[in-house]
This record gives C-alpha cells, sequence and structure tokens, in this order.
C-alpha cells in the first residue's frame, strides 16, 4: 500500500515538541459548542506561524465485520491492525466493527501506536463505529438518526444496526478537531429506492448535528460509508449545509481506484452484478473537511486501496480504504463565521424537501393499509368470540368450521391482528420523523430565501 508522504524530520520533530508542550497544559473539558477568546486564538496563530504546517493522515474504512455472516472475518480484522500499526496514521475511522470483540481485539494490537481510541454503542447490534487516535480524545458524542429503514424487511437488517454519527473533539498541537465518524443506510436497488427518503433525512441530520456542534471547532472531519453517489441529493445537501470538502476533488495527489471508487467489482466479496451498471464501480466512502476561525485546510494526497491487501490473497473488506493527508494552516486572514449564500442550496433543500414528503406520502399509505388489516383481524376475532359465546349458551346454530380450523383460524387472526398494530406504530412514528423533517426544511427554505432576496 503506498504511503502518504510524511513531514521531515526536523518538522515532525517541531511539531512533536510543540505537541509535548500543549499536552503539559492542564486540559479544561468543555461544552460542545466551545468559546474562543480573541486574544488567545490571536497568540496562537502568531505561535504557529513560524511552526511548519500540520499534516494529519487520516484512514477511513468500512470494515465490513458482520459475526457469523462476513467471510474471512477474523483474517481481515487482524490484517486491518496490522496495516494500521504499520502506517502509523493520526486517526483511522472504522465503520461496520459490529462486534465489540473484534473492536477490543484491535485496541490490544494498536494500543502502542493508538493510545486513544473510542466504540460507539447503540441500537440492537450496535452503531459499528469506533475511531482510534494518536492524540488525546477529550469528548465524545453520539447522535442516532431518527429513521433507519423498516424492522420487517429481515434480509436487509439496517434498522437492527443502530446507525448514527459520532463526534469526538480532539486537541491536535493546540488545534481543536470535531472528527466525526458515521454511517448511513445502504441503496439496496438504484432505479427503485425504497430507502431514499430515510437516507435524505439521515443526510440531513447529519448536516444539521455538524452545523450546530462544530462552532466551537478550528477544523471539521468527517469520515464515512455515506452509501450516496457524489452526485446523489444527499451528498449534495450535506455539502451545501455545512460547507464541507470533498477530498477527491480536492487533493493535488491521487493514487487508487479509477474515479476514486470504493466499490469496485475486482473486490472478491462484491457481487458484481449489482455493479453491472457501473463498471468501474463506485465511490460511496468519503472524507471530508473543512477550516473554520483563523485555520485552513487542504488535501495534499489521497490514496485508496485496489483490491487485495499488499502480500495477501484477500482485501481488507468489501470496500476500498480511503487514505488522505490532510495540511493545516493559519489563515492569511481570519474568516467570520458568517458566509455568503449559494443560491444553489435552495435548490438542493427544495429537491430534499420534495424526496421526504414522497416518503412521508408513502409512510401515510402503509400505515392506513395496516391500520385496516388490524381492525379487519379484530373484527374476524369478535367475529369468531360472538360464535363461540353462543354455542356455549346453547344456541343451535351450525358451527361453520371445524373445530381445528375454527382453532387455527382465530390464532391467524391474533397473529394478523398483532402484526398490524405493530406495523400501524411503527409507520406512525415514521410519519411523524418525515413531518418533522420537512417541517424543518420548509423553514431553512424560507430562511435562506430570506437572505438571499436581502443580498
Amino acid at each position: 500500500m503506498p504511503r502518504a508522504p510524511r513531514l521531515a524530520a526536523g518538522s515532525a520533530a517541531r511539531e512533536a515538541g510543540a505537541c509535548r508542550q500543549q499536552s503539559r497544559i492542564p486540559l479544561v473539558f468543555r461544552p460542545l459548542l466551545l468559546e474562543r477568546q480573541e486574544g488567545s486564538a490571536t497568540h496562537q496563530l502568531a505561535a504557529m506561524d513560524t511552526d511548519p504546517p500540520l499534516q494529519l493522515r487520516v484512514f477511513n474504512l468500512n470494515c465490513w465485520a458482520i459475526r457469523y455472516l462476513s467471510k474471512l472475518r477474523q483474517e481481515r480484522i487482524g490484517l486491518i491492525g496490522d496495516t494500521l500499526r504499520q502506517e502509523g496514521f493520526d486517526l483511522a475511522l472504522l465503520q461496520e466493527v459490529w462486534s465489540e470483540r473484534d473492536y477490543c481485539e484491535l485496541k490490544q494490537k494498536l494500543t502502542a501506536c493508538y493510545p486513544y481510541s473510542h466504540y460507539f454503542k447503540s441500537g440492537v447490534i450496535g452503531s459499528g463505529l469506533c475511531v482510534f487516535s494518536r492524540y488525546p480524545i477529550l469528548d465524545t458524542f453520539l447522535y442516532q438518526y431518527s429513521l433507519n429503514g423498516y424492522p420487517y424487511m429481515l434480509q436487509h437488517g439496517d434498522w437492527f444496526c443502530g446507525k448514527a454519527v459520532g463526534l469526538l473533539v480532539i486537541k491536535i498541537c493546540g488545534i481543536i478537531f470535531h472528527v466525526y465518524v458515521t454511517h448511513l443506510h445502504a441503496e439496496y436497488c438504484r432505479d427503485k429506492d425504497a430507502y431514499l427518503p430515510h437516507r435524505v433525512v439521515q443526510a440531513w441530520e447529519l448536516a444539521q448535528f455538524i452545523q450546530h456542534t462544530s462552532k466551537g471547532a478550528d477544523v471539521v472531519l468527517l469520515g464515512g460509508d455515506l452509501n450516496m453517489h457524489p452526485g446523489d441529493v444527499g451528498i449534495r445537501l450535506l455539502r451545501g449545509w455545512t460547507g464541507l470538502r470533498d477530498s477527491f476533488p480536492d487533493t493535488e495527489r491521487f493514487e487508487g481506484c479509477e474515479d476514486g471508487c470504493t466499490l469496485v467489482p475486482t473486490n472478491c466479496f462484491i457481487n458484481k452484478e449489482e455493479l453491472q451498471p457501473f463498471p468501474l464501480g463506485i465511490r460511496i466512502d468519503y472524507i471530508l473537511y473543512k477550516g473554520l476561525s483563523h485555520f485552513a485546510v487542504k488535501c495534499d494526497s489521497l490514496v485508496t486501496t485496489t483490491g487485495t491487501a499488499p502480500g495477501k490473497s484477500i482485501p481488507y473488506s468489501d470496500h476500498e480504504a480511503v487514505m488522505a493527508t490532510l495540511c493545516v494552516k493559519p489563515r492569511e486572514e481570519a474568516k467570520g463565521s458568517s458566509s455568503a449564500i449559494e443560491p444553489e442550496l435552495v435548490d438542493v433543500v427544495n429537491e430534499a424537501r420534495t424526496e421526504v414528503r414522497v416518503g412521508l406520502h408513502t409512510a401515510e399509505r402503509q400505515r392506513y393499509s395496516n391500520g385496516r388489516m388490524a381492525i379487519l383481524a379484530l373484527l374476524l376475532l369478535l367475529l369468531q368470540a360472538a360464535m363461540g359465546l353462543s354455542s356455549l349458551v346453547g344456541w343451535d346454530s351450525p358451527q361453520p368450521f371445524p373445530k381445528l380450523s375454527f382453532s387455527l383460524l382465530s390464532l391467524l387472526a391474533t397473529v394478523v391482528l398483532l402484526l398490524s398494530m405493530v406495523v400501524y406504530v411503527f409507520h406512525t412514528i415514521e410519519v411523524k420523523m418525515l413531518q418533522g423533517t420537512e417541517e424543518q426544511m420548509r423553514l431553512a427554505l424560507q430562511a435562506l430565501q430570506d437572505k438571499l432576496s436581502s443580498m
């Protein structure tokens, strides 16, 4: 695997010395919305002007580590750990580490290189998100998405996973990084994507979460499996709303799969029929970033794996890893918190709102169908109860069904009633969540249009 460029020995020594000096200063935990004092920031920038830019090496991978289901899971987890230990990245952002035992195995192997780590727990089988860091983690927070598929779609299973976004606050050489790691709902059919409204809602919640929790950061970094193509409405909404930059089009040097694809047909774990419309593969794994306040960020180099691991006969996962070298340096001029509104953002939010409304209408129809089925099952049970009562009181009414068939019919009606009620309740919750998101987007659109009209 090609290594991303490193700092020169003298620059690395100066950076390490600056980090050691910072580590001697007592750290006080602060809320996520950190308040920065202008005087100390100016003093810090003046000191940094004489130092070389900070280079941060970031590793991102969907590990596809599902116990009992993923092929060669234990071998691949060991291979991922060996690679992270040898390469010495600054941050490793991992998704689909569904087993906490696998996380503990990685943690034990990587403690010497990555003394700080965190595993985000949520859902029935977990969020699958974990982070390994060379630098101290000051704070963490997890936000679980309000919509994440359907519980009765057992063959997909996304609902049982606690799909979420994890936030870590990390201080590197005096610079506050807000690092986000996430995994969005999968796309199982491009032409008829029943989960598109849910994924748009997740993208909106992710954008809102980043926007509201990153105000005290110097640098914002997002890595994860977004399960969206670069031109999809969810990606355009996320980038337009947060101002995050995509490392692939912005990088100065790229090496890896063509077009930066992270799901490629040459991967032996990939179902090639699913990628037939995309002969080169698709790009759904991202490293996004932006600099805030007094700092600027650019991507010096970007590398993706290309199938099998070096010297091995298997790849790390069914996804290709993404490795970015980011350069962080002070801005020549401080950037204010307000930025110009892009007119295209209004169209993107409007398009996303349309997708949410389509999902809302579908959820309302499904809720109505399940409610009607529950009522029919209840009426059937009441009819059977009335017939059973008439036979007990001695009325001369012949039984239309044999006794065994009558019992089976009652059992079937009871099962249908219970299932219909559970699904009805689920779709009621889905309707409420979609209505809430649609209202948020309506208010956001109104605010955007007011700002554009006043410009």
